[in-house]
């Protein structure tokens, strides 16, 4: 068997005349696990509270699976020379479908929040979660989560440096009165795989040479005020990576549109930056007609130029080699060319910029971020009253202070938007919540 097939656990249940392969099985795991049904309850930009039409992580996650198979179909047909280094399909729909399962309740208010409650224990990142759950705690396996194969694993790892090789050297020092306000911009966390993987990690890259295991690690180093970053990936994050982007930029982009709070306007200055020729060719020069035609079967002809733009930006990714690596995994990445990349960085910063920004949804994010902090100074303070039975062995198993709030962290990561609502509700508002109810 490929070393990139291989588990870490043990060999577990063969289910006879099962015809499946090691990257299907994967897809099945990643699928049935509890984390990727909570995604359904979690927010993606807009609260899953606000309404019944915008996109969750789950569907957000779905979107990048299948922009994902778009991307391998289409590289299989114009380099056939790389077939056998390409991912399968299943495997890359895995790492779509698990690239945010770590992600916590509330968005990157609620991440913010985990960061700056676990300041003085090793930190917290939605990425790095996501590995912490894959390889740890998801239930699938005693020890190793959800157990997947190794190369499914380096898809996945998004960030392949520590929290404390990142984390910028200077701290904000934040009086409790003020951290409310402060919070969102001064613990935005590095991008990072969390410290307590680091044997998961050392096994992931096990097969690689030290040259490859050194030069694949390798980050900016950190400085006062800014973290320091990872410098590369494999090529099936940089595939998921791309498939993320582009899910993020045109299917939020829509969602704007639909819930009005895009318009024309805004768009004619997102298509400044088309570049004029990249558009021709790609039959996008008349698309904001039917993105923001009105009455008779207007959501068929925007969802034919959504199509389109999507189609467009999956047809412009090519493949580059970077002689760097030994490895072929690391070697080759997909990239966006400069022009239609220019273009899908306006929609992003269009859609960052006047829907994630409106005041409505940052006061949605704030009020995360304060369920989040409550929850833990609650939990963090009464562990054995306030923790479920199964966290409670966990925090009393925990050998130092770091571990039983890394455990406190878990259980708050894992919350989705509503348990949480439900929980605060339950803790610090008078006439919510009874003894007869389960959370």
């Amino acid at each position: 068997m490929s070393t990139w097939k291989v588990r870490r656990a043990p060999a577990g249940v063969q289910r006879q005349d099962d015809q499946r392969e090691e990257y299907e099985r994967d897809r099945a795991r990643v699928i049935h696990s509890s984390a990727f049904r909570r995604l359904q309850a979690k927010t993606q930009i807009l609260g899953v509270l606000e309404g019944d039409f915008h996109r969750t992580r789950l569907t957000h996650s779905m979107e990048v699976a299948q922009i994902g198979r778009g991307l391998v179909l289409s590289l299989l047909r114009r380099y056939p020379e790389l077939t056998d280094l390409l991912p399968r399909l299943e495997q890359i729909e895995t790492t779509g479908l698990a690239h945010d399962l770590g992600h916590p309740p509330f968005g990157h208010g609620g991440e913010t929040a985990l960061n700056y409650a676990m300041s003085k224990y090793g930190g917290f990142e939605g990425n790095a979660q996501t590995l912490r759950i894959l390889t740890k705690l998801e239930s699938h396996t005693p020890e190793h989560g959800l157990d997947l194969t190794r190369r499914a694993l380096l898809g996945i790892l998004k960030y392949p440096a520590p929290y404390s090789k990142l984390q910028r050297t200077q701290l904000p020092e934040l009086p409790v009165a003020s951290v409310q306000s402060d919070v969102q911009q001064a613990w935005q966390p590095p991008k990072c795989y969390l410290d307590t993987e680091q044997e998961a990690l050392n096994w992931i890259l096990d097969p690689l040479s030290e040259s490859d295991q050194n030069n694949f690690c390798k980050q900016t180093l950190p400085t006062q005020k800014n973290h320091g970053y990872p410098l590369h990936k494999a090529l099936d994050t940089s595939l998921m990576n791309l498939a993320d982007d582009i899910a993020y930029g045109v299917h939020d982009f829509e969602d704007g549109i639909v819930l009005r709070l895009l318009t024309l306007e805004l768009w004619q200055e997102v298509a400044q930056h088309l570049d004029p020729k990249w558009a021709e060719d790609n039959d996008l020069l008349q698309i904001e007609k039917k993105l923001f035609k009105r009455g008779e079967n207007s959501g068929h002809h925007r969802k034919q130029a959504v199509g389109s733009l999507v189609h467009a930006l999956i047809s412009s990714v090519e493949l580059k080699h970077n002689e760097l690596f030994e490895e072929p995994l690391l070697g080759w990445n997909a990239v966006l060319p400069e022009e239609p990349q220019h273009f899908l960085k306006s929609l992003k910063e269009t859609v960052s910029r006047h829907v994630i920004q409106l005041n409505t949804v940052q006061a949605a994010t704030f009020r995360g971020r304060k369920i989040v902090m409550s929850l833990f100074e609650a939990l963090s303070s009464e562990p054995e009253m306030l923790l479920p039975s199964s966290f409670q062995i966990l925090w009393k198993k925990a050998k130092s202070e770091q571990d039983q709030n890394r455990i406190v962290c878990d259980y708050i990561a894992g919350m989705t938007d509503q348990y949480a609502n439900r929980f605060y509700e339950r803790l610090f508002l008078p006439g919510h919540g009874s003894v007869f109810d389960r959370l």
